[in-house]
Protein backbone atom coordinates (compact mmCIF):
# COMPACT_ATOMS: atom_id res chain seq x y z
CA UNK A 1 0.00 0.00 0.00
CA UNK A 2 1.66 3.56 -0.85
CA UNK A 3 0.67 5.59 1.85
CA UNK A 4 2.23 8.36 3.44
CA UNK A 5 2.08 9.28 7.13
CA UNK A 6 3.15 11.74 8.63
CA UNK A 7 3.50 11.93 12.96
CA UNK A 8 2.67 15.43 14.42
CA UNK A 9 3.52 16.94 17.31
CA UNK A 10 0.39 18.14 19.56
CA UNK A 11 0.20 20.45 22.53
CA UNK A 12 1.81 18.50 25.60
CA UNK A 13 -1.25 17.39 27.73
CA UNK A 14 -1.25 16.21 31.85
CA UNK A 15 0.68 13.19 30.69
CA UNK A 16 3.23 15.25 28.74
CA UNK A 17 4.31 14.58 24.93
CA UNK A 18 1.81 13.99 22.46
CA UNK A 19 1.62 12.98 18.75
CA UNK A 20 -1.17 12.26 16.24
CA UNK A 21 -0.42 10.22 13.07
CA UNK A 22 -2.05 10.91 9.51
CA UNK A 23 -2.07 8.10 7.02
CA UNK A 24 -3.40 9.39 3.17
CA UNK A 25 -3.60 7.67 0.11
CA UNK A 26 -4.28 9.58 -2.99
CA UNK A 27 -7.16 8.60 -5.81
CA UNK A 28 -6.28 6.98 -8.87
CA UNK A 29 -7.37 10.00 -10.56
CA UNK A 30 -6.79 13.41 -9.28
CA UNK A 31 -9.33 14.65 -6.95
CA UNK A 32 -10.40 17.68 -4.78
CA UNK A 33 -12.62 14.82 -3.09
CA UNK A 34 -11.36 13.56 0.49
CA UNK A 35 -12.31 11.41 3.24
CA UNK A 36 -11.02 11.34 6.93
CA UNK A 37 -11.33 8.36 8.69
CA UNK A 38 -11.59 7.82 12.90
CA UNK A 39 -11.17 4.71 14.43
CA UNK A 40 -12.95 3.89 17.29
CA UNK A 41 -11.88 2.65 20.84
CA UNK A 42 -8.53 -0.41 21.57
CA UNK A 43 -8.64 0.41 17.67
CA UNK A 44 -6.12 2.18 15.13
CA UNK A 45 -6.30 2.33 11.18
CA UNK A 46 -5.56 -1.28 9.56
CA UNK A 47 -8.36 -1.39 7.06
CA UNK A 48 -6.46 -1.46 4.17
CA UNK A 49 -9.20 -2.73 1.58
CA UNK A 50 -11.61 0.35 3.12
CA UNK A 51 -8.86 2.78 1.60
CA UNK A 52 -8.63 1.15 -1.22
CA UNK A 53 -12.36 1.13 -1.43
CA UNK A 54 -12.38 5.17 -1.42
CA UNK A 55 -9.23 5.57 -3.56
CA UNK A 56 -10.81 3.40 -6.65
CA UNK A 57 -14.06 5.64 -6.32
CA UNK A 58 -12.60 8.75 -7.00
CA UNK A 59 -12.23 9.69 -3.33
CA UNK A 60 -8.78 10.67 -1.31
CA UNK A 61 -8.56 8.41 1.72
CA UNK A 62 -6.91 10.22 4.81
CA UNK A 63 -7.35 8.23 8.47
CA UNK A 64 -5.91 9.25 12.02
CA UNK A 65 -4.34 7.03 14.40
CA UNK A 66 -5.95 9.72 17.54
CA UNK A 67 -3.56 10.66 20.73
CA UNK A 68 -2.52 7.46 22.65
CA UNK A 69 -3.67 4.86 20.41
CA UNK A 70 -1.95 2.81 17.25
CA UNK A 71 0.52 4.43 15.72
CA UNK A 72 0.36 7.49 18.28
CA UNK A 73 0.57 5.63 21.70
CA UNK A 74 4.31 6.88 23.50
CA UNK A 75 6.24 4.69 26.20
CA UNK A 76 4.64 6.99 28.89
CA UNK A 77 1.13 7.32 27.98
CA UNK A 78 -1.92 5.33 29.43
CA UNK A 79 -3.63 3.56 26.19
CA UNK A 80 -6.52 5.08 24.81
CA UNK A 81 -6.96 7.60 27.59
CA UNK A 82 -8.62 11.01 27.74
CA UNK A 83 -10.77 13.06 30.24
CA UNK A 84 -12.50 14.75 27.87
CA UNK A 85 -13.66 14.41 23.96
CA UNK A 86 -12.27 17.63 23.21
CA UNK A 87 -8.97 16.58 23.29
CA UNK A 88 -9.25 14.50 20.33
CA UNK A 89 -10.69 18.05 18.50
CA UNK A 90 -6.99 19.29 17.86
CA UNK A 91 -5.95 15.65 15.77
CA UNK A 92 -8.87 16.00 13.84
CA UNK A 93 -7.80 20.01 13.05
CA UNK A 94 -4.62 18.98 12.01
CA UNK A 95 -6.14 16.19 9.82
CA UNK A 96 -8.02 18.55 8.05
CA UNK A 97 -5.45 21.49 8.17
CA UNK A 98 -3.07 18.89 5.95
CA UNK A 99 -6.88 17.97 3.91
CA UNK A 100 -7.02 21.31 3.11
CA UNK A 101 -3.01 21.95 1.66
CA UNK A 102 -3.63 18.81 -0.16
CA UNK A 103 -6.02 21.00 -2.16
CA UNK A 104 -8.90 18.91 -1.05
CA UNK A 105 -12.37 21.50 -1.35
CA UNK A 106 -14.91 18.68 -0.32
CA UNK A 107 -14.40 16.52 2.66
CA UNK A 108 -16.78 13.65 4.47
CA UNK A 109 -16.03 12.75 8.13
CA UNK A 110 -16.01 8.77 9.12
CA UNK A 111 -16.23 7.57 12.84
CA UNK A 112 -16.38 4.27 13.78
CA UNK A 113 -17.81 3.60 17.17
CA UNK A 114 -16.42 5.66 19.85
CA UNK A 115 -14.52 7.56 17.10
CA UNK A 116 -18.67 7.83 15.54
CA UNK A 117 -19.15 9.74 19.13
CA UNK A 118 -15.99 11.70 18.71
CA UNK A 119 -16.73 12.87 14.91
CA UNK A 120 -20.18 13.47 15.48
CA UNK A 121 -19.14 15.99 18.33
CA UNK A 122 -16.50 17.62 16.06
CA UNK A 123 -19.33 17.75 13.42
CA UNK A 124 -21.42 20.23 15.94
CA UNK A 125 -18.39 22.30 17.40
CA UNK A 126 -15.27 21.44 16.07
CA UNK A 127 -12.72 24.04 14.86
CA UNK A 128 -13.15 23.21 11.28
CA UNK A 129 -17.10 22.24 11.22
CA UNK A 130 -17.50 24.06 8.30
CA UNK A 131 -15.49 22.38 6.22
CA UNK A 132 -17.60 18.92 6.84
CA UNK A 133 -19.62 18.06 3.93
CA UNK A 134 -21.35 14.94 5.37
CA UNK A 135 -20.67 12.78 8.19
CA UNK A 136 -21.10 8.57 8.28
CA UNK A 137 -20.93 6.68 11.06
CA UNK A 138 -20.36 3.28 11.03
CA UNK A 139 -21.77 1.86 14.15
CA UNK A 140 -21.19 4.73 16.46
CA UNK A 141 -20.82 4.63 20.60
CA UNK A 142 -24.15 7.13 21.54
CA UNK A 143 -24.87 4.77 24.58
CA UNK A 144 -23.42 2.33 27.15
CA UNK A 145 -24.67 -1.66 26.29
CA UNK A 146 -25.24 -2.26 29.70
CA UNK A 147 -28.34 -2.35 32.08
CA UNK A 148 -29.99 0.73 33.53
CA UNK A 149 -28.31 -0.16 37.13
CA UNK A 150 -25.01 -1.06 35.96
CA UNK A 151 -25.06 2.72 33.92
CA UNK A 152 -26.43 4.32 37.26
CA UNK A 153 -23.37 2.42 39.55
CA UNK A 154 -20.96 3.22 36.67
CA UNK A 155 -21.91 6.78 36.75
CA UNK A 156 -21.63 7.02 40.42
CA UNK A 157 -18.39 5.48 40.70
CA UNK A 158 -16.38 7.27 37.94
CA UNK A 159 -17.47 10.52 39.80
CA UNK A 160 -16.76 9.39 43.29
CA UNK A 161 -13.44 8.17 41.84
CA UNK A 162 -12.51 11.29 39.81
CA UNK A 163 -9.62 12.79 41.75
CA UNK A 164 -8.43 9.30 41.07
CA UNK A 165 -7.58 10.14 37.26
CA UNK A 166 -6.12 6.50 36.43
CA UNK A 167 -8.17 3.68 38.55
CA UNK A 168 -9.56 1.43 35.97
CA UNK A 169 -11.36 -1.57 35.19
CA UNK A 170 -10.22 -4.76 33.07
CA UNK A 171 -12.11 -7.10 31.58
CA UNK A 172 -15.00 -4.67 30.85
CA UNK A 173 -15.28 -5.53 26.55
CA UNK A 174 -15.01 -9.55 25.81
CA UNK A 175 -12.54 -11.08 24.15
CA UNK A 176 -14.83 -12.70 21.77
CA UNK A 177 -15.31 -9.51 19.40
CA UNK A 178 -11.38 -9.05 18.58
CA UNK A 179 -11.18 -12.93 18.34
CA UNK A 180 -13.77 -12.59 15.85
CA UNK A 181 -12.07 -10.48 13.41
CA UNK A 182 -8.30 -11.69 14.00
CA UNK A 183 -6.41 -14.36 11.73
CA UNK A 184 -5.01 -15.66 14.65
CA UNK A 185 -8.27 -16.83 16.14
CA UNK A 186 -11.45 -17.01 13.85
CA UNK A 187 -11.44 -13.70 11.34
CA UNK A 188 -9.78 -12.67 8.17
CA UNK A 189 -7.66 -9.50 9.58
CA UNK A 190 -4.48 -9.09 10.95
CA UNK A 191 -3.63 -6.30 13.28
CA UNK A 192 -0.74 -5.38 15.59
CA UNK A 193 -1.67 -7.01 18.82
CA UNK A 194 0.20 -4.67 20.60
CA UNK A 195 -2.30 -1.75 19.56
CA UNK A 196 -5.30 -3.56 19.51
CA UNK A 197 -5.47 -6.91 21.77
CA UNK A 198 -7.31 -9.28 22.00
CA UNK A 199 -7.87 -8.60 26.21
CA UNK A 200 -8.22 -4.89 25.46
CA UNK A 201 -7.05 -2.25 27.13
CA UNK A 202 -8.35 -0.77 30.61
CA UNK A 203 -11.02 1.32 30.69
CA UNK A 204 -10.18 4.19 32.80
CA UNK A 205 -13.10 5.68 35.26
CA UNK A 206 -12.12 8.81 34.25
CA UNK A 207 -12.45 8.25 30.38
CA UNK A 208 -16.03 6.31 31.06
CA UNK A 209 -17.24 9.71 32.45
CA UNK A 210 -15.88 11.54 29.54
CA UNK A 211 -17.67 9.09 27.58
CA UNK A 212 -20.92 9.74 29.01
CA UNK A 213 -20.80 13.41 29.26
CA UNK A 214 -20.37 13.18 25.04
CA UNK A 215 -23.46 10.22 25.36
CA UNK A 216 -25.12 13.43 26.42
CA UNK A 217 -24.70 15.78 24.28
CA UNK A 218 -25.76 13.59 21.41
CA UNK A 219 -28.56 12.52 23.43
CA UNK A 220 -30.08 15.92 23.80
CA UNK A 221 -29.33 16.34 19.92
CA UNK A 222 -26.78 18.20 17.94
CA UNK A 223 -28.29 19.77 15.13
CA UNK A 224 -26.28 19.42 12.71
CA UNK A 225 -26.41 21.13 9.06
CA UNK A 226 -24.68 18.72 7.04
CA UNK A 227 -26.45 15.20 5.68
CA UNK A 228 -25.55 12.53 7.82
CA UNK A 229 -25.30 8.50 7.10
CA UNK A 230 -25.65 6.34 10.17
CA UNK A 231 -24.65 2.79 9.55
CA UNK A 232 -25.70 -0.38 11.53
CA UNK A 233 -25.78 -3.89 11.91
CA UNK A 234 -29.35 -5.43 12.00
CA UNK A 235 -29.29 -7.09 15.20
CA UNK A 236 -26.99 -6.59 18.77
CA UNK A 237 -26.35 -9.93 20.63
CA UNK A 238 -24.28 -10.30 24.19
CA UNK A 239 -22.89 -13.67 23.66
CA UNK A 240 -20.67 -15.20 26.65
CA UNK A 241 -19.53 -17.71 24.60
CA UNK A 242 -18.21 -18.63 21.10
CA UNK A 243 -20.81 -18.78 18.40
CA UNK A 244 -21.38 -17.95 14.85
CA UNK A 245 -24.18 -15.19 15.58
CA UNK A 246 -21.03 -13.25 16.93
CA UNK A 247 -19.75 -12.73 13.33
CA UNK A 248 -23.23 -11.52 12.05
CA UNK A 249 -24.19 -9.63 14.63
CA UNK A 250 -23.07 -6.09 16.69
CA UNK A 251 -21.92 -7.72 19.54
CA UNK A 252 -20.74 -4.63 21.14
CA UNK A 253 -23.15 -2.10 20.82
CA UNK A 254 -26.78 -2.12 20.98
CA UNK A 255 -28.40 -1.35 18.07
CA UNK A 256 -31.59 0.10 19.03
CA UNK A 257 -29.43 2.71 20.54
CA UNK A 258 -27.95 4.04 17.51
CA UNK A 259 -31.75 4.03 15.43
CA UNK A 260 -33.18 5.90 18.63
CA UNK A 261 -30.11 8.76 19.03
CA UNK A 262 -29.11 8.58 15.60
CA UNK A 263 -32.17 10.23 14.92
CA UNK A 264 -31.06 13.09 16.86
CA UNK A 265 -27.92 14.08 15.13
CA UNK A 266 -29.19 16.72 12.55
CA UNK A 267 -32.15 17.45 10.46
CA UNK A 268 -30.95 15.06 7.61
CA UNK A 269 -30.17 11.78 8.90
CA UNK A 270 -29.94 8.85 6.49
CA UNK A 271 -29.67 5.11 8.43
CA UNK A 272 -28.58 1.61 6.38
CA UNK A 273 -29.12 -1.55 8.40
CA UNK A 274 -26.90 -3.82 7.04
CA UNK A 275 -28.05 -7.41 7.41
CA UNK A 276 -25.71 -10.37 8.78
CA UNK A 277 -23.24 -7.26 9.60
CA UNK A 278 -20.97 -7.25 12.84
CA UNK A 279 -19.72 -4.11 15.12
CA UNK A 280 -17.32 -2.71 12.55
CA UNK A 281 -19.11 -3.45 9.08
CA UNK A 282 -15.57 -2.92 7.09
CA UNK A 283 -14.64 -6.23 8.82
CA UNK A 284 -17.63 -8.28 8.27
CA UNK A 285 -18.05 -11.38 6.04
CA UNK A 286 -16.81 -10.50 2.56
CA UNK A 287 -20.13 -10.29 0.64
CA UNK A 288 -21.31 -7.97 3.55
CA UNK A 289 -18.33 -5.71 3.72
CA UNK A 290 -18.22 -5.27 -0.35
CA UNK A 291 -21.86 -4.07 0.15
CA UNK A 292 -21.27 -1.66 2.91
CA UNK A 293 -17.90 -0.68 1.07
CA UNK A 294 -20.29 0.04 -1.84
CA UNK A 295 -23.51 1.52 -0.11
CA UNK A 296 -20.59 4.12 1.16
CA UNK A 297 -18.72 4.92 -1.41
CA UNK A 298 -21.46 5.53 -3.81
CA UNK A 299 -23.57 7.59 -0.76
CA UNK A 300 -20.63 9.79 -0.47
CA UNK A 301 -20.02 10.21 -3.88
CA UNK A 302 -23.59 11.49 -4.55
CA UNK A 303 -23.47 14.25 -1.76
CA UNK A 304 -19.84 15.31 -2.82
CA UNK A 305 -20.42 16.62 -6.41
Amino acid sequence: MSYSIETIQQTPDYEGQVVTTIISKKAEEPTQKAVLYVHGFIDYFFQDHMADAFTSSGINFYAIDLRKYGRSLLPHQHPNYCRDITEYFEDIDRAIEQITADGNNQLALLGHSTGGLITSLYAAKGAYAAKIDVLVLNSPFFEFNVSPFSKLALLVVSSILKPFPYLSLKGVLSPLYAQSVHKDFKGEWDFNLDWKPIEGFPSYYRWMNAIWRGHQQVQKGLLLQCPVLVMHAQRSSKPKEWNNDIQQTDTVLNVKHIKKYGKRLGKSVSFFEVPNGMHDLTLAHKQVREMVLSYMTSWIGEKLR
